[in-house]
């Protein structure tokens, strides 16, 4: 049994397995095993990897599953301490486990963790799908360090503390295997996009700690399966986003802050539809009552772990923050609004 899984999940992504797979290979130690998970590639994926990589391990899924189904089933076969799920189109540099794997060996209270989360065509930037470490503020709404909505900062040194953050990006999740499988895996009705908020947030739920370690950097392209601008990335989000908080608050909470989300999530229909977003603004729509479908059941599920306050919440709006108040850095916030929700 490895120490560490490294467990890349694709679908139709021979060009990045071709691209970025030497690197992962490359800077692998002896601890870790890279694995490759198939969600049903048509793209002749297989037949690469079978004739460049033919001693890594291949997992056949036979069929799309998601980024949530994909690994519930790939992970399921996998006996490690260490999962690390990776996304394909990731390049990893010298050093980039190592002090992870490291950091969590020392506190057995670390379930996950994540690294810096640079762009790959602009090197000295965050990425958007993660930065320095991922929160959220009052109303759910998640940003990063580094990353405020579509605002990316430049990588000066500023956040190179490894500190507790609310959520780890599954861009790049190490996670211990043991409370991965404990807390109950991904939730697969997510499919995509914000899975690993909810995955975190349980974890927290449970009494453990999500650390962005910045000794370790990886590079990401971002967008390779869903553009940003699909209507099907905008439904996910927005649905996803509400379920996540139906699942994770007490009922009390959670009703209230329903009633204010509505005005807001109306205010972004209202926002796409103005820029000629059309599809965006339907996919918000649709995502509404797609929530209103799926609650009763989430409430149901979030109950199997007790409700316990979590830390790193930013007791503010993000959106006032950013849109009325001009503050675009994770650094101009107030320190003092940081609590627990």
């Amino acid at each position: 049994m490895p120490k560490v899984a490294i467990v890349i999940l694709n679908w139709n992504g021979k060009t990045y397995l071709e691209k970025f797979l030497p690197s992962v290979t490359q800077y692998c130690p002896d601890y870790a095993e890279v694995f490759i998970a198939d969600n049903g590639s048509v793209d002749g994926s297989a037949d690469f990897l079978a004739s460049n990589y033919p001693n890594l391990h291949f997992i056949d899924l036979k069929c799309n599953y998601g980024y949530t189904g994909g690994y519930n089933r790939a992970l399921a076969q996998i006996d490690a301490q260490y999962y690390v799920l990776l996304n394909s189109d990731i390049e990893v540099k010298s050093n980039w486990i190592e002090p992870v794997i490291g950091l969590m060996d020392s506190d057995s209270t670390i379930a996950a963790c994540q690294p810096k989360i640079m762009a790959y065509h602009q090197q000295g930037d965050f990425e958007y799908a993660g930065a320095a470490g991922g929160f959220i503020d009052h109303y759910g709404y998640p940003f990063c360090r580094g990353r405020i909505f579509d605002h990316l900062e430049k990588d000066l040194g500023q956040y190179d503390d490894n500190q507790e953050i609310f959520w780890a990006t599954g861009a790049c999740l190490f996670v211990r295997a043991a409370d991965f499988k404990q807390v109950g895996m991904l939730d697969e009705s997510f499919f995509a996009h914000m899975e690993e908020i909810d995955l975190c947030w349980r974890l927290k739920r449970m009494g453990k700690k999500i650390i962005c370690c910045t000794h370790s950097k990886v590079y990401h392209v971002g967008g390779g399966t869903l553009p940003k601008n699909n209507p099907r990335k905008t439904f996910l989000n927005f649905r996803n986003n509400q379920l996540l908080l139906a699942k994770n608050l007490p009922a009390g909470k959670f009703y209230r802050m329903f009633m204010k989300r509505i005005v807001l999530d109306q205010l972004a229909m209202t926002k796409f539809l103005f820029s000629g977003n059309y599809k965006d603004s339907l996919a918000v729509y649709k995502a509404f009552f797609s929530v209103l479908s799926l609650m009763r059941r989430k409430r149901q599920q979030g109950k199997s772990i007790p409700y316990r306050p979590v830390s790193q919440v930013y007791n503010r709006s993000i959106v006032a923050e950013y849109f009325l108040r001009g503050k675009k850095k994770f650094s101009e916030l107030d320190e003092k609004s940081f609590g627990v929700l």
